[in-house]
């Protein structure tokens, strides 16, 4: 893999503030690999690139979708910002040249979360919230959090999610529900210290 060349790519897609907060995730990424014992360069390669598709107008994003048979739901239609997530995990393999399912997935779902997430989804879900240049109420919160226990942290974003959609009186996605069922449903644990 090679850094340099994604990092030379990414400038030519991404406006100047998402390509900084690009290279935030991947640093975040990064030092939670390190943390969780995952794999560096995938976590790096999977946080510079999370979001190679977030710059794709509306009308481009469910062209790609269709392109890359992504079901469309009446959630995915009327909110189609959240298909960058998936569409980027099929950009990286085709304007990248990456295609590492590991680092496909974890792109895919960094925005919405699902059922069984591996260790490098929870890490790229979390180093998006948590990246150095991130500023909002509870950020502090989520990253000492996600220095001693990532499945609590990602629980904990998770919930800031799905209240953030709720407050803002939008369709909340289904997959974000399924993964916070699951993760909870597994770690056994309900956060008590939420703000709401």
């Amino acid at each position: 893999m090679n850094l340099k060349f994604y990092i030379d790519e990414l400038k030519k897609v991404l406006n100047e503030e998402r390509f900084k907060h690009s290279l935030g995730v991947m640093e975040a990424a990064e030092k939670l690999a390190i943390k969780y014992n995952a794999d560096i360069e995938k976590a790096k390669v999977a946080g510079l690139l999370h979001d190679c598709a977030k710059n794709l107008s509306d009308e481009e994003l469910i062209s790609l979708a269709n392109k890359y048979n992504i079901q469309l739901d009446d959630v995915l239609l009327r909110s189609p910002s959240l298909l960058h997530g998936p569409v980027g995990g099929y950009l990286i393999g085709d304007y990248f040249g990456i295609h590492d399912e590991e680092i496909k997935r974890a792109v895919m779902l960094h925005t919405t979360g699902d059922k069984d997430m591996t260790v490098l989804d929870k890490i790229i879900f979390l180093a998006d919230y948590i990246e150095p240049n991130r500023n909002f109420e509870g950020v502090e919160n989520l990253r000492k959090a996600s220095s001693s226990d990532l499945d609590g942290a990602v629980i904990m974003a998770l919930d800031q999610t799905i209240n953030y959609v709720i407050k803002k009186h939008q369709l909340l996605y289904m997959k974000t529900v399924i993964a916070r069922n699951d993760m909870i449903i597994k770690t056994n644990s309900i956060l008590q210290n939420i703000d709401f």
